[in-house]
């Protein structure tokens, strides 16, 4: 292996490991929102009411930390392509 497969291996490591740990705390938050907007949902369904389906604090909130969550999945799967790249640049 040659310095530019190890470098697009670290590279690629760093990638994958930044993108994850940027990811995960606005997926873990997104779905706590997600089962809490569904629960409510369930209780206005039970109790008979209408239920408000205009934009509100926490369906902006829900669409923010899905970005956030889909930069992060960007980032290591670019970091995932740059380690397929330093394995395929060793063949």
């Amino acid at each position: 292996m040659g310095p530019l497969n190890l470098a697009l291996l670290a590279g690629g490591i760093a990638l994958m490991a930044v993108g994850y740990l940027r990811a995960r705390d606005p997926w873990t938050r997104y779905q706590a929102l997600r089962e809490q907007d569904r629960n409510v949902a369930r209780y206005e369904s039970w109790r008979g009411g209408l239920r408000d389906t205009g934009t509100t604090g926490a369906s902006v909130a829900m669409q923010i930390l899905r970005r956030k969550a889909r930069d992060g999945a960007l980032i290591a799967g670019l970091g995932f392509v740059l380690v397929l790249a330093g394995f395929a640049l060793s063949a």
